[in-house]
C-alpha cells in the first residue's frame, strides 16, 4: 500500500530533482511503486520594474512529497538520485499520516484558489496583511490598482487609524466575514 513521505532535497533544485526521479522510474522497474512525486507550488502575481508578473514559487523549499510503496528499491533509488538529501525521518522513513496527507492537500488546494481571488481586492473590502511591517493585522482596502497589482490598506493601531500604503495583491488575503 502507498503513502506519502518527505524527500529533503536541494533548495534550488526541487524542479530538476523531481524530474530526474520521474525519468527513470522506467528504467529502474520502480514505476508501479512510485505513484505520484508533487512539488508543492503557488503562483504569486509581483511586481518587478512595474511589470506584473505571474510566478510560480515553493511552498516548502527544498522538500518533495512522494507517494509510494517502500521497498527496499524505491527507497535506493529515491535516495541515490543527484539532489536528494534524505527522506523526512532519516534512516527509516516515516510516512506521513492520513490526516497529515489530507491537510497538506487541502491547503495546497486552497491555496490555488486563492491565487485566482487575489486579484479581485474591491475599495471597502477586509484583508489580512501576510507580509512586512504590520503582518496579521486585518484592515479595510482604502485603494486599489489593478494595473500595478497594488493596494492601500487602513489599519487600527492602538485604537488609530493608519494607512498601509503600496501593498503588492500577493501580500494580503481577502477576509471572508461570516
Amino acid at each position: 500500500m502507498s503513502k506519502w513521505y518527505v524527500v529533503q532535497v536541494l533548495s534550488g533544485h526541487e524542479k530538476k530533482v523531481k524530474r530526474a526521479l520521474e525519468e527513470f522510474l522506467e528504467q529502474r522497474g520502480v514505476r508501479q511503486l512510485i505513484e505520484e512525486i508533487l512539488l508543492p507550488t503557488e503562483k504569486v502575481s509581483e511586481i518587478k520594474e512595474g511589470e506584473r508578473r505571474v510566478v510560480e514559487k515553493r511552498i516548502w523549499p527544498g522538500y518533495l512529497l512522494l507517494r509510494m510503496q517502500l521497498t527496499d528499491d524505491t527507497w535506493q533509488y529515491v535516495k541515490t538520485t543527484n539532489g536528494v538529501i534524505d527522506f523526512l525521518g532519516g534512516g527509516s522513513p516515516v510516512a506521513l499520516s492520513d490526516a497529515e496527507v489530507e491537510e497538506i492537500l487541502n491547503d495546497l488546494k486552497e491555496k490555488q484558489e486563492k491565487v485566482v481571488a487575489r486579484h479581485q481586492f474591491a475599495v471597502g473590502s477586509k484583508v489580512k496583511i501576510n507580509d512586512g511591517v504590520f503582518v496579521n493585522f486585518i484592515g479595510t482596502v482604502t485603494a486599489v490598482s489593478q494595473e500595478k497589482g497594488m493596494l492601500n490598506v487602513q489599519v487600527s493601531i492602538f485604537g488609530r487609524d493608519t494607512q498601509v500604503d503600496d501593498l503588492e495583491f500577493w501580500q494580503v488575503e481577502e477576509v471572508v466575514e461570516e
